[in-house]
Parts: C-alpha cells; sequence; structure tokens
C-alpha cells in the first residue's frame, strides 16, 4: 500500500495496475484517515478510515471520484467529508457503520412516513375534489329538481300489483301551479339554499290573494317535492317538514253540502231558462241519479257493435276522464275502471234512462260526411273525443255568481241556478244523491256499493266479495222514483201520471 502525506487529483488519474491502490492521508493522531483507492477496473474511490470499539479498523465510504465530464466528489469535496467523518468520530461515535446504517434506516423510514404522509394527503384532496363535484352535482336547481320529481313520481303508471300510481296528468296541473308561482323567484336557486322562509313567502301571496285551497295544494306538492329530494340524499333536510295547512290556507274542510227536496224541486224549475245546452241539464239529473263522478260522467260512451275500447280507453286517458259504457237495453253504464282502479256497474233507473234517452236523441255524427255517430255521450266540440272534465263544473259556477261577478265572454244568467242553501257543486249532487237512498231506508253498505267507495274494514274487503248487485239495482231504482217524484212537474212531462207512478214504485221500495 501507497503512502502518500497528501491525496491529489494526480494521484487519483493514475493509470489502474491490475491491483487495488491504496492512498491515504491521515488527519492528526486519533482522528482517522482520509483515503482513496483505485481498483484494478480503474474504479476510484474516497474513504474514511477510523478505528471501531472492537479495534478493528474499517474503512467508510464516502464517494466517487468525479473524473472529466462524470459525476461525483473532487479531492477537496471527498477530503472536506472525510473531515466532518472526523469530527462525528471525536465525538465520542465510534462505530460510524452502524451509526450510518441506524441514520440510514431512521431516514427511511421518515421518508416511508413522509412519502405516507404525502400520498394520504394526496387521497384527502382526490377525496375532496370527488366531494366537491359531488356537491356540485347535488347542487340542482329547484326547477331541475321539480323535473326530476315529475319524471319519477308524477307520471302515470301501472305497479306490479295492477295498481295505477302516479298522477293521471302527469303532472300537468303541479307544472302550472309551480310556473306562475315558484320557477320566477325560486327557480334557479340551488335546492340546498332554499329556505323555509323563502316557500313560505310564495304559500303566503297565494293566502294573501285569497285562494286558501290552492295555498294548501300548493304546500302538499312542495313538501312531497323536497321529501323525494331527501331520501335521495340531495338536500339534508326538508325546509317544509314543520309546516302545516293550519299555517298557511287553514285546515280543508270537508264539503257536507246536500241538496234539500226543497232546492231539488227549485233546481227543476230553475234549469228550462238557465241557457244551458240539452246534454248539460241531462249531465247534472244523472250525476245526482246515477251518484256517478263528473269525470266518470264525461267518459261515457255508447254500447255500439265493434266498439274499440283499447283506443277509446287511451283518449280517455288522454283527457284524464274514466271510460264507461252505456247499454240502453240492459239497463247499465259500466265503468270499465275508476278513481279505485276497479270496474263499477250502474244500474240505470227509469230516471236515469230517461236522461240517456234524451241524450241519445240528440247525438251527433262524426265530423265528416258519412262518419258514423260520435262513440261520446258528451262530445267535445271537434268530436274526436269527451268534452273537458272541467266544463260541467264551469257551467254550474257562471250560473251561481252574482252579476256584478260575472265573468267576460259567460253566461248572462248568472243567478239563474243560485238555491237557498247556498252554492253546490257536482260533487254535491252525488252526496245529495247518497243522502236520499239514506232517507229511503237503503243500508250504508249498500250505498257505499252504489257510489263504489272501498270498503274501510280489511276483514270485510278480503273476506266479503259480493257487489250487491241485487241491492244495488233496488236501491238505483229507489232513488230514481223519489226524483222522479221531486222533479215529477218541469222533468217529466212526456210521463203521464208520473207522480202517482213514482210514489207507487216508492211503496214497493219501502
Amino acid at each position: 500500500m501507497g503512502k502518500r502525506a497528501i491525496i491529489t487529483d494526480k494521484d487519483m488519474q493514475a493509470r489502474a495496475n491490475g491491483a487495488d491502490r491504496w492512498l491515504h492521508e491521515p488527519f492528526e493522531r486519533g482522528a482517522g484517515v482520509f483515503a482513496a483507492r483505485i481498483t484494478p477496473g480503474g474504479e476510484r474511490l474516497f474513504y474514511f478510515r477510523y478505528t471501531d470499539t472492537a479495534g478493528k479498523r474499517p474503512y467508510l465510504k464516502l464517494g466517487a471520484y468525479r473524473q472529466a465530464g462524470g459525476v461525483g466528489l473532487t479531492v477537496s469535496e471527498a477530503r472536506a467529508l472525510a473531515r466532518s467523518r472526523s469530527d462525528l468520530y471525536r465525538t465520542g461515535v465510534r462505530d460510524l457503520h452502524a451509526h450510518f446504517e441506524a441514520t440510514e434506516q431512521a431516514n427511511n423510514s421518515a421518508a416511508e412516513l413522509e412519502c405516507k404522509r404525502a400520498a394520504l394527503e394526496l387521497a384527502a384532496l382526490d377525496a375532496k375534489a370527488l366531494e366537491d363535484e359531488l356537491d356540485r352535482q347535488r347542487r340542482i336547481s329547484l326547477r331541475v329538481l321539480f323535473e326530476r320529481w315529475v319524471k319519477t313520481d308524477l307520471q302515470p303508471r301501472m305497479r306490479t300489483d295492477g295498481k295505477r300510481t302516479g298522477r293521471k296528468d302527469g303532472g300537468e296541473f303541479t307544472r302550472g301551479m309551480f310556473e306562475r308561482r315558484v320557477f320566477a323567484s325560486l327557480g334557479a336557486i340551488a335546492i340546498e339554499d332554499v329556505k323555509k322562509a323563502d316557500l313560505l313567502t310564495i304559500l303566503d301571496a297565494a293566502k294573501a290573494e285569497g285562494k286558501l285551497r290552492t295555498a294548501n295544494v300548493l304546500l302538499g306538492d312542495l313538501k312531497q317535492m323536497f321529501r323525494f329530494a331527501l331520501a335521495r340524499d340531495l338536500v339534508q333536510r326538508n325546509p317544509l317538514e314543520t309546516v302545516t295547512k293550519r299555517d298557511v290556507g287553514g285546515p280543508s274542510v270537508e264539503r257536507d253540502r246536500v241538496l234539500s227536496h226543497d232546492e231539488i224541486r227549485a233546481l227543476a224549475r230553475a234549469l228550462p231558462s238557465a241557457n244551458l245546452h240539452v246534454r248539460t241539464t241531462a249531465a247534472l239529473w244523472l250525476l245526482l241519479s246515477t251518484m256517478c263522478r263528473v269525470g266518470e260522467l264525461t267518459g261515457a260512451v255508447w254500447n255500439d257493435p265493434g266498439l274499440n275500447l283499447g283506443q277509446l280507453r287511451s283518449i280517455a286517458e288522454t283527457h284524464a276522464v274514466k271510460l264507461g259504457v252505456v247499454d240502453l237495453k240492459a239497463r247499465t253504464w259500466h265503468l270499465i275502471e275508476t278513481k279505485n282502479q276497479r270496474g263499477h256497474t250502474i244500474h240505470l233507473s227509469n230516471f236515469a234512462l230517461c236522461q240517456f234517452d234524451l241524450l241519445c236523441s240528440v247525438r251527433e255524427a262524426g265530423p265528416q260526411p258519412g262518419d258514423p255517430p260520435l262513440p261520446w255521450v258528451f262530445p267535445d266540440s271537434s268530436g274526436t273525443g269527451p268534452v273537458s272534465v272541467k266544463s260541467f263544473g264551469k257551467q254550474m259556477a257562471d250560473r251561481q255568481r252574482t252579476p256584478d261577478r260575472r265573468l267576460a265572454n259567460r253566461t248572462k244568467a248568472t243567478e239563474s241556478l243560485m238555491l237557498q242553501g247556498g252554492r253546490w257543486t257536482g260533487h254535491d249532487l252525488r252526496r245529495t244523491g247518497a243522502t236520499l237512498m239514506a232517507e229511503l231506508g237503503i243500508s250504508g253498505d249498500v250505498i257505499d256499493e252504489c257510489l263504489n267507495h272501498i270498503i274501510e274494514s280489511r276483514v270485510r274487503r278480503i273476506y266479503i266479495r259480493d257487489r250487491r248487485e241485487a241491492d244495488q239495482v233496488r236501491a238505483f231504482d229507489a232513488l230514481g222514483a223519489r226524483l222522479e217524484m221531486l222533479t215529477a212537474e218541469p222533468r217529466v212531462q212526456d210521463r203521464p201520471n208520473a207522480t202517482e207512478r213514482a210514489e207507487s214504485r216508492l211503496a214497493t221500495f219501502a
């Protein structure tokens, strides 16, 4: 081994001679040695040599010599690094290999921990970015929520149990109400930002206009829509959950209007001068004598040969009415499907049959020459479908208002159908018919069947499947006889001794 007092670049650039060549530059006594090595293959390396606690003299590698155009340490850099190792050695750290291995291990552990920390931070950032994106997607506007609610919940569909769900108009009525009252101020607002105060402002506006029922209906729809959003985690809470009808339009009042006998007689006297179409007059008496709903009445069709029920049913659904077939020969009006999602057959009493006879006499042919008669009992002006379900209600309401409240381009006979007991509607006629049946001693369960009410008792509904058809026939005949007697003079002019015949029938039912 060669000995040199100072290691120089010239020494480090010497040729390899086929064996390890060592160069040593001792520091002061007890401070170790700065060493260099030229390997047989020409590799040039720097070391620090020291004496460990076992008395051995190991070499601690410092790095490679930097040759021209390469990387590594210069002689002076290597000497400075060896000096730093010497200083550490003189502080008492005698096992430098163990020391630096421990340091390296600690550094590696720290680096590993740092990598893990960085990875966790990155994962947290990714999670936050994902959550922010989800929040952005959740922050849909109130109008977008409405469209999703309508598409998902309000479209009429058939459930797996055969029951219909959704709304028969597909939410169009609700859409119109929201367009008028909600979207202008809140349509573009994110649903999470909609507050109870914002919604109550809209509801209070309807209340201030005196439209209390509108306010209650709107409250119900808004609450239902926000419950839909809450169930899908689109909002954290329903802002209207604690709001009740009492806070808005007031509790719903169940109508109990029933026309008295005198009012029925007064109605019979008033109808001829009420400037109503003959179909509308007949419709009012049918509402009373069959106790049907207005939507069932407007969906009535004649039992013609080759009747295309599938096509007519599709048209009826489009007009939001219930299809029913009137068979004058069988004296029946069969409602294929009703509000209760079951069929219902109404027996036509003499009184009801008289109204349908009258309607049949004014039946019109199709719009084109040679067209067969229209299938609808109450056709619209185009002849392609039934009259609007709102038509009869509007005509009745127009004739129960004071002249100063007359609507433009509507009838001048504004007071012609006003009765002593106050305003009445088509549904009040249905209730009146049921009340008349009760007065005649007909049992409540039979009246329920005539009204096509679902029996409330679950046990009766499941185990008693009899619809009491024979009792229904007798009940409808009794009601018709009572109406013949109440309206004998103005209504049954073409039938002699109508009052006597009606009294005789009633005696039979008693």
